[in-house]
């Protein structure tokens, strides 16, 4: 054989395995889809989100030296993702281009209890090729259910925000509260002003807190009126990290055993 026909044979046979070996290429939209490629395809190429390590990122150390990108079309054409995940993300332009390119994308869900979060665990995980991780992320968060359950011990607890928000049934918070063995104080479904005036004329038996420790959140918010505050003092059973909250993952059951570890 020529030494010509040779050299191009071998490049034929290593062209393909050249390029199955690139690793998968995954860009995602927003902060709480960060957590979820972090988590599950940690040796993908992954292009980031600006707020990947913000304190109110759960996998805000994973994603250190990580490249971020902008959400938008120019920047999904030079990255040139195999997959594209978002929860909120991406503009309209972007989005369409890439239904347009026929580029395959992984939603997060807006779960509003624990099986929305294990199906989006499912669903982002299978769509990344990680089924077993996914799994393992699953069986992590029910031990950590396992260990929050009961820990309330019945006793009613209202959740509040800096900005003045509350929440009853049909929200995450709520599946966390219960969880963690509270029941919600709250009657009304999905989020709402909790009041001012409300909280003065009948105070809740017991405060859970969410997103005060970071100083930008609200910090004028009528969730920090005095009122609140002498309301909540020494009734407050928790305050959750905003890195618990900030998206419909499995660490909403890390939240539970917080909460759970407080009460008891």
């Amino acid at each position: 054989m020529r030494p010509w026909r040779g050299a191009f044979l071998a490049l034929l046979v290593l062209t393909p395995a050249v390029a199955e070996a690139r690793p998968l290429r995954v860009l995602s939209l927003d902060q709480c889809a960060d957590q979820y490629v972090l988590a599950l395809a940690p040796e993908a190429e992954l292009a980031l989100s600006s707020r990947a390590d913000d304190p109110d990122s759960w996998m805000r150390e994973a994603a250190r030296g990580r490249p971020r990108v902008r959400p938008t079309l120019e920047a999904a054409i030079g990255f040139q993702p195999d997959v594209v995940v978002r929860y909120w993300g991406g503009e309209p332009r972007l989005l369409a281009a890439l239904d347009k390119r026929g580029t395959r994308v992984l939603a997060v869900n807006d779960a509003t209890d624990m099986r929305g979060v294990r199906e989006n665990l499912r669903a982002v995980s299978q769509g990344l090729g990680q089924e077993a991780r996914g799994a393992a992320l699953i069986a992590h968060m029910d031990r950590r259910l396992a260990q929050a359950a009961g820990g309330g011990r019945g006793r009613e607890a209202v959740y509040v925000t800096p900005g003045g928000y509350t929440t009853g049934a049909g929200s995450l918070i709520d599946s966390i509260l219960k969880a963690a063995g509270f029941r919600n104080g709250v009657t009304g479904s999905g989020y709402q002003p909790l009041g001012i005036e409300k909280i003065a004329l009948s105070p809740p038996a017991l405060f859970v807190r969410g997103f005060f420790q970071q100083w930008r959140a609200d910090w004028r918010g009528p969730g920090r009126h005095p009122v609140v505050a002498r309301a909540a003092q020494g009734r407050t059973v928790a305050d959750l990290p905003a890195a618990t909250l900030s998206c419909p993952a499995w660490f909403a059951a890390d939240a539970a055993v917080l909460l759970a570890d407080a009460a008891r």
